[in-house]
């Protein structure tokens, strides 16, 4: 078993090298990393400049391969042919923050994942739900222990096709602790600001910032789960097709718009009046 590790919050984030050491117990494990935070970057795709990667050694002596691109460029990187051998599962984590509900569109952690589906191998991205912590004095244990049972879950009984699973897990005390559980994607609610300053040459320019986001808790869904003290688990796919839209707009009458037959039924167009041009 070859798994790529990487993560959105750099190669130095204590949070990728706890990941790494977990995955050392299914096999061989690579990583390639970004260089430096990618939080919130989504779904990136490097093409008008160079991509540079350097090799850099993690706090416990391990070797790892770096990148100036985005986490879902480091994958594609990887799985290109960065690495010599064939990556059979692209790991991404541990985030310092959840990724609930729509967080999975801007999330770095977890689009790096999505790169690896695009490319055929399917993913888990963790992410611990830790941003009341200091990120530095984080405490990754629990997230580490259901990160190797989701692993280990996902090599005995093989993720279907085209699916990945997007994990968080709640900041507890092990004995506040109340398990794992299959959820969806719940609803998150965004509290961004727009905030305007002007430099000292006179010129505006703005920073999105904003209350931390909270949750809808319904039942079943990662929000809810989070609230509940649980880690979830929920399988994502990249076909965002919304199928239960299609039998109502089926009725549209799609087809039949600038169809042969309906030009015909269309105003006839009026030519324009020509513009007399005036010599300067």
């Amino acid at each position: 078993m070859h798994i790529l590790v990487t993560n959105d919050d750099g190669v130095t984030a204590p949070g990728l090298l706890a990941l790494a050491q977990a995955m050392r117990q299914f096999g061989k494990v690579s990583i390639v990393a970004p260089d430096h935070d990618w939080s919130g970057g989504g779904h990136v795709k490097t093409l008008n400049r160079p991509l540079r990667v350097r090799r850099v050694k993690l706090h416990d002596g391990s070797e790892a391969l770096t990148s100036d691109g985005a986490p879902s460029d480091c994958v594609a990187l990887a799985l290109m042919g960065l690495l010599k051998d064939k990556v059979d599962l692209v790991v991404s984590g541990i985030n310092t923050a959840a990724n609930l509900g729509h967080d999975v569109t801007y999330s770095g952690t977890v689009t790096a994942v999505m790169e690896g589906i695009i490319w055929g191998v399917p993913g888990v991205a963790v992410s611990l739900d830790g941003r009341t912590a200091n990120s530095l004095e984080l405490d990754y244990t629990l997230a580490v222990d259901v990160a190797g049972a989701v692993v280990q879950t996902v090599l005995q009984h093989d993720l279907p096709k085209g699916t990945f699973l997007n994990v968080n897990v709640p900041y507890v005390p092990r004995e506040q602790f109340q398990g794992i559980r299959l959820t969806r994607q719940g609803l998150r609610v965004y509290r961004d600001r727009l905030d305007k300053r002007t430099d000292p040459r006179g010129n505006d320019y703005y920073w999105i910032g904003g209350d931390r986001p909270t949750g809808v808790p319904h039942e079943g869904t990662d929000v809810g789960a989070i609230f509940a003290q649980y880690a979830s688990v929920t399988p994502l796919e990249l076909d965002l097709t919304a199928f239960h839209a299609m039998p109502l707009m089926e009725a549209w009458g799609w087809e039949q718009l600038l169809s042969q037959e309906s030009a015909a039924l269309l105003p006839v167009p009026v030519e324009p009046l020509a513009t007399a041009v005036v010599p300067a």
